[in-house]
């Protein structure tokens, strides 16, 4: 039993870090382990390397590992497009290789065999349409329609002038350091993509995160189900029970039985740990975007959110602690000639220091989520109205 035991370490690794690197700063992980795992692959573990490079191979070969972080990070190139392709590409080979020959099964089909072609076509057209669709590009030409159609909150948008591109910025849009373009209703820059999500490929996006989530739970499923016909027709069981007098009980029977499928199909058992883990990650990833297109609201409005909440939670706890203060200063002044009062009441009673005010997010976009939703399917800069203010 060394074998399953090892394959389950390994696999615990693997998913602790994928987690870690990909999820280590969502909220719910705020303050534990896998935050600072994600700041040690993420910030920690770049610069030992820098300082390792620069020790070893000198300050040349630092300023190259610099050159290679700009050209990856700070400007468009396809090496995550590439990266998804072979991703894509190697995982669906190998599930030919060794899966297909199962299909058609005791509890599958042969109909999984076209079903999964198709799955993958439509995955890669959303891919393309994602990667080499306009994400919503603000000119000179539409920066007046643009403005007219989403109204500043004078909050987290105001209407100011692009550095970059000297038009007015509309509200929601921002200015891409990697595309060097304005995107309306900018969402993110995506590496995966080499594109920007913006107004008009945000319904690409989600359906492409939607869709691989699908996908993901469909081949882990399917390869189950292979396990599990696998099982039945070779009589794993019956064998175990009958002829070496196993308890048939689950305590009982599963180490023998994942014995039995490490040693003879760990390919479809790795296959399907690895989609099921894709699986989760891209449940979460779809969670978020889909509420984010519920509530007419984008990645990059969420952070100015929380920059505008905070800045004014501190305003109003200084507003509270100067009221509180020249509070004190008159309750001592009026007081000064008052006999000191009772310890016992002192204690008891309760201060009379003022409430923060509450911090309350408006965002005058959200018209619901029905109209919230038609507005990611249908963007207003394809609507006629729009074309009508272009006219004005």
């Amino acid at each position: 039993m060394e074998v399953p035991w090892l394959l389950l370490v390994h696999g615990s690794v693997t998913a602790l870090v994928v987690v870690s690197f990909l999820c280590g700063q969502w909220p719910i992980f705020e303050g534990t382990f896998i935050q600072s795992i994600n700041n040690f692959l993420t910030f920690g573990a770049y610069y030992y390397l820098l300082r390792l490079v620069q020790a070893v191979c000198g300050t040349g070969a630092r300023d190259l590992v610099l050159g290679v972080e700009r050209y990856c990070c700070d400007r468009p190139n396809p090496i995550l497009q590439v990266f998804y392709v072979a991703i894509i590409g190697v995982t669906y080979l190998i599930i030919v290789q060794t899966s297909f020959e199962y299909i058609p099964g005791y509890y599958v089909s042969g109909l999984h065999r076209y079903l999964s072609v198709v799955a993958v076509l439509i995955g890669a057209t959303l891919f393309v349409l994602t990667s080499f669709s306009d994400p919503g590009t603000v000119t000179a030409e539409n920066v007046s329609q643009y403005v007219s159609s989403y109204p500043y909150d004078n909050l987290i948008f105001v209407e100011k002038e692009c550095s970059t591109c000297k038009i007015t910025r509309p509200a929601r849009a921002k200015h891409c350091r990697i595309c060097d373009k304005c995107v309306a209703r900018f969402d993110h820059h995506c590496g995966w993509m080499n594109n920007c999500i913006g107004e008009k490929n945000i319904r690409y996006f989600v359906a492409f995160l939607v869709w691989h989530f699908l996908i993901c739970v469909y081949g882990a499923v399917v390869i189950g189900f292979i396990l599990a016909g696998e099982l039945k027709e070779r009589k794993v069981i019956y064998i175990l029970t009958v002829y070496y007098g196993i308890e048939n009980s689950f305590s009982g029977l599963f180490p023998h039985v994942a014995q039995w499928l490490l040693a003879v199909h760990n390919t479809q058992i790795l296959l399907s740990v690895f989609l099921a883990i894709l699986a989760l990650l891209l449940g979460g990833f779809c969670t978020y975007h889909l509420h984010l297109c519920l509530s007419n609201t984008t990645t990059n409005e969420t952070f100015k959110w929380q920059d505008y909440i905070m800045w004014m939670k501190k305003e109003n706890e200084a507003k509270a602690n100067t009221a509180a203060l020249k509070s004190s200063i008159g309750s001592n002044n009026s007081n000064a000639h008052k006999p000191p009062p009772s310890k016992w009441r002192a204690f008891f009673v309760r201060s009379q220091t003022p409430s923060v005010e509450p911090v309350v997010k408006n965002n005058i976009y959200d018209r619901g989520m029905i109209r919230n939703l038609c507005e990611v399917v249908v963007p207003l800069s394809e609507r006629k109205s729009f074309a009508r203010r272009k006219s004005d």
